[in-house]
Protein backbone atom coordinates (compact mmCIF):
# COMPACT_ATOMS: atom_id res chain seq x y z
CA UNK A 1 0.00 0.00 0.00
CA UNK A 2 2.56 2.57 -1.12
CA UNK A 3 -0.18 5.17 -1.70
CA UNK A 4 -1.23 5.15 1.96
CA UNK A 5 -0.36 8.44 3.64
CA UNK A 6 -0.81 7.30 7.27
CA UNK A 7 -0.38 4.10 9.21
CA UNK A 8 -3.68 3.70 11.02
CA UNK A 9 -7.26 4.93 11.20
CA UNK A 10 -9.33 4.02 14.26
CA UNK A 11 -13.13 4.25 14.32
CA UNK A 12 -14.50 4.57 17.87
CA UNK A 13 -17.90 5.03 19.48
CA UNK A 14 -17.39 8.26 21.45
CA UNK A 15 -14.96 10.95 22.52
CA UNK A 16 -13.92 9.21 25.73
CA UNK A 17 -12.94 6.12 23.76
CA UNK A 18 -11.10 8.24 21.22
CA UNK A 19 -9.12 10.00 23.93
CA UNK A 20 -8.26 6.67 25.55
CA UNK A 21 -6.91 5.25 22.31
CA UNK A 22 -5.00 8.48 21.64
CA UNK A 23 -3.41 8.17 25.08
CA UNK A 24 -2.47 4.54 24.52
CA UNK A 25 -1.01 5.17 21.07
CA UNK A 26 1.08 8.01 22.49
CA UNK A 27 3.02 5.32 24.40
CA UNK A 28 4.26 3.16 21.51
CA UNK A 29 7.21 1.71 23.41
CA UNK A 30 4.89 0.50 26.19
CA UNK A 31 2.73 -1.18 23.55
CA UNK A 32 5.79 -2.77 21.97
CA UNK A 33 5.36 -1.00 18.62
CA UNK A 34 7.14 1.65 16.61
CA UNK A 35 5.87 5.22 16.57
CA UNK A 36 2.99 5.46 14.10
CA UNK A 37 0.88 8.10 12.38
CA UNK A 38 -2.82 7.72 13.10
CA UNK A 39 -6.21 9.42 13.06
CA UNK A 40 -9.24 8.81 15.27
CA UNK A 41 -12.80 9.05 13.92
CA UNK A 42 -15.95 8.99 16.09
CA UNK A 43 -19.09 7.39 14.67
CA UNK A 44 -22.11 9.68 15.15
CA UNK A 45 -24.29 6.68 16.09
CA UNK A 46 -21.89 5.58 18.82
CA UNK A 47 -21.54 1.86 19.63
CA UNK A 48 -24.46 0.73 17.49
CA UNK A 49 -23.10 2.74 14.56
CA UNK A 50 -19.67 1.20 14.84
CA UNK A 51 -21.13 -2.28 15.13
CA UNK A 52 -23.58 -1.93 12.25
CA UNK A 53 -21.90 0.53 9.89
CA UNK A 54 -18.19 0.50 10.77
CA UNK A 55 -17.18 -1.19 7.52
CA UNK A 56 -19.20 1.29 5.45
CA UNK A 57 -17.81 4.28 7.35
CA UNK A 58 -14.22 3.16 6.73
CA UNK A 59 -14.60 1.95 3.13
CA UNK A 60 -13.62 5.32 1.67
CA UNK A 61 -10.32 5.36 3.58
CA UNK A 62 -8.76 2.16 2.22
CA UNK A 63 -6.19 4.00 0.07
CA UNK A 64 -5.30 6.63 2.67
CA UNK A 65 -4.32 4.34 5.56
CA UNK A 66 -2.29 1.16 5.77
CA UNK A 67 -4.47 -0.34 8.53
CA UNK A 68 -7.83 0.18 10.23
CA UNK A 69 -9.37 -0.63 13.61
CA UNK A 70 -13.02 -0.56 14.67
CA UNK A 71 -13.57 -0.33 18.44
CA UNK A 72 -16.82 -0.26 20.42
CA UNK A 73 -18.52 -1.47 23.62
CA UNK A 74 -20.51 -4.69 23.59
CA UNK A 75 -22.87 -3.02 26.06
CA UNK A 76 -24.94 -0.61 23.99
CA UNK A 77 -24.02 -1.93 20.55
CA UNK A 78 -27.52 -3.30 19.91
CA UNK A 79 -26.39 -6.94 19.74
CA UNK A 80 -25.61 -7.66 23.38
CA UNK A 81 -26.64 -11.32 23.00
CA UNK A 82 -23.61 -11.87 20.76
CA UNK A 83 -20.25 -12.63 22.32
CA UNK A 84 -17.28 -10.33 21.99
CA UNK A 85 -15.59 -12.82 19.66
CA UNK A 86 -18.66 -13.12 17.42
CA UNK A 87 -19.03 -9.34 17.17
CA UNK A 88 -15.37 -8.94 16.27
CA UNK A 89 -15.44 -11.73 13.67
CA UNK A 90 -18.59 -10.36 12.05
CA UNK A 91 -17.10 -6.88 11.67
CA UNK A 92 -13.75 -8.19 10.43
CA UNK A 93 -15.49 -10.17 7.69
CA UNK A 94 -17.37 -7.06 6.57
CA UNK A 95 -14.22 -4.94 6.67
CA UNK A 96 -12.43 -7.49 4.51
CA UNK A 97 -15.03 -7.47 1.74
CA UNK A 98 -15.41 -3.68 1.87
CA UNK A 99 -11.87 -3.17 0.58
CA UNK A 100 -9.60 -3.65 3.58
CA UNK A 101 -8.81 -7.32 2.86
CA UNK A 102 -6.59 -8.45 5.77
CA UNK A 103 -5.56 -4.93 6.79
CA UNK A 104 -8.30 -4.26 9.37
CA UNK A 105 -9.40 -5.61 12.73
CA UNK A 106 -12.12 -5.08 15.34
CA UNK A 107 -11.75 -4.89 19.12
CA UNK A 108 -14.87 -5.01 21.29
CA UNK A 109 -14.75 -3.86 24.91
CA UNK A 110 -16.63 -6.34 27.09
CA UNK A 111 -18.74 -5.02 28.61
CA UNK A 112 -17.41 -1.45 28.20
CA UNK A 113 -14.26 0.58 27.60
CA UNK A 114 -13.93 1.32 31.32
CA UNK A 115 -13.00 -2.32 32.03
CA UNK A 116 -9.46 -1.23 31.08
CA UNK A 117 -9.43 1.61 33.63
CA UNK A 118 -9.52 -0.48 36.77
CA UNK A 119 -6.12 -1.57 38.05
CA UNK A 120 -4.16 -1.32 41.27
CA UNK A 121 -2.32 1.77 40.01
CA UNK A 122 -2.53 4.78 42.37
CA UNK A 123 -3.03 6.94 39.25
CA UNK A 124 -6.58 5.57 38.92
CA UNK A 125 -7.70 6.97 42.26
CA UNK A 126 -5.90 10.26 41.70
CA UNK A 127 -7.33 10.89 38.23
CA UNK A 128 -10.82 9.96 39.43
CA UNK A 129 -10.55 12.55 42.21
CA UNK A 130 -9.45 10.34 45.11
CA UNK A 131 -5.72 11.18 45.50
CA UNK A 132 -3.91 8.99 48.07
CA UNK A 133 -7.25 7.34 48.91
CA UNK A 134 -7.17 4.09 46.94
CA UNK A 135 -8.54 2.08 49.86
CA UNK A 136 -11.33 4.58 50.42
CA UNK A 137 -12.29 4.45 46.74
CA UNK A 138 -12.41 0.66 46.82
CA UNK A 139 -14.52 0.71 50.02
CA UNK A 140 -16.90 3.29 48.50
CA UNK A 141 -17.42 1.27 45.33
CA UNK A 142 -17.81 -1.96 47.33
CA UNK A 143 -20.48 -0.28 49.44
CA UNK A 144 -22.26 0.72 46.23
CA UNK A 145 -22.02 -2.94 45.04
CA UNK A 146 -19.77 -2.21 42.07
CA UNK A 147 -17.12 -4.51 43.54
CA UNK A 148 -18.09 -7.84 45.10
CA UNK A 149 -15.61 -9.66 47.34
CA UNK A 150 -12.04 -9.62 46.04
CA UNK A 151 -12.90 -9.00 42.39
CA UNK A 152 -10.24 -7.00 40.55
CA UNK A 153 -12.71 -5.42 38.12
CA UNK A 154 -16.19 -3.99 38.81
CA UNK A 155 -19.13 -5.66 37.08
CA UNK A 156 -20.39 -2.29 35.75
CA UNK A 157 -17.11 -0.48 35.03
CA UNK A 158 -18.57 2.63 33.38
CA UNK A 159 -21.04 3.20 36.21
CA UNK A 160 -18.23 2.71 38.73
CA UNK A 161 -16.15 5.42 37.04
CA UNK A 162 -19.16 7.74 36.96
CA UNK A 163 -19.92 7.10 40.66
CA UNK A 164 -16.33 7.82 41.68
CA UNK A 165 -16.25 11.05 39.68
CA UNK A 166 -19.66 12.15 40.92
CA UNK A 167 -18.63 11.66 44.54
CA UNK A 168 -15.49 13.72 43.86
CA UNK A 169 -17.60 16.33 42.02
CA UNK A 170 -15.61 15.95 38.83
CA UNK A 171 -16.91 15.71 35.23
CA UNK A 172 -16.53 12.62 33.03
CA UNK A 173 -14.31 14.30 30.45
CA UNK A 174 -12.36 13.01 27.47
CA UNK A 175 -9.18 14.58 28.85
CA UNK A 176 -9.53 12.49 32.02
CA UNK A 177 -9.74 9.31 29.94
CA UNK A 178 -6.67 10.32 27.96
CA UNK A 179 -4.75 10.93 31.18
CA UNK A 180 -5.74 7.50 32.46
CA UNK A 181 -4.44 5.93 29.25
CA UNK A 182 -1.21 7.93 29.44
CA UNK A 183 -0.49 7.35 33.14
CA UNK A 184 -1.91 4.02 34.26
CA UNK A 185 0.34 1.02 33.69
CA UNK A 186 -1.18 -1.73 31.56
CA UNK A 187 1.81 -4.06 31.83
CA UNK A 188 -0.18 -6.62 33.81
CA UNK A 189 -3.54 -6.08 32.10
CA UNK A 190 -5.20 -9.43 31.38
CA UNK A 191 -8.36 -8.15 29.66
CA UNK A 192 -8.74 -10.16 26.45
CA UNK A 193 -9.83 -7.13 24.45
CA UNK A 194 -6.75 -5.18 25.46
CA UNK A 195 -4.49 -8.13 24.74
CA UNK A 196 -5.96 -8.42 21.24
CA UNK A 197 -5.52 -4.66 20.71
CA UNK A 198 -1.88 -4.87 21.74
CA UNK A 199 -1.11 -8.04 19.77
CA UNK A 200 -2.76 -6.66 16.63
CA UNK A 201 -0.71 -3.48 16.78
CA UNK A 202 2.49 -5.44 17.40
CA UNK A 203 1.84 -7.61 14.33
CA UNK A 204 1.16 -4.53 12.19
CA UNK A 205 3.79 -2.14 13.51
CA UNK A 206 6.65 -4.10 15.08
Amino acid sequence: MSAATKDLIVLVADGQMGSTITGLLSRPQRLGIREISFDIRVHPWRDAGCRGEGHTFLSSFTAQYSRALVMFDREGCGQETMTRISLESDMEERLSVSGWDDRAACVVFDPELEIWVWSDSPHVARILGWPDREAELRAFLTQKAYFVGQEQKPKRPKEAVEAALKNARLPRSSSRYQELAERVSFRHCTDVGFLKFKATLQSWFP
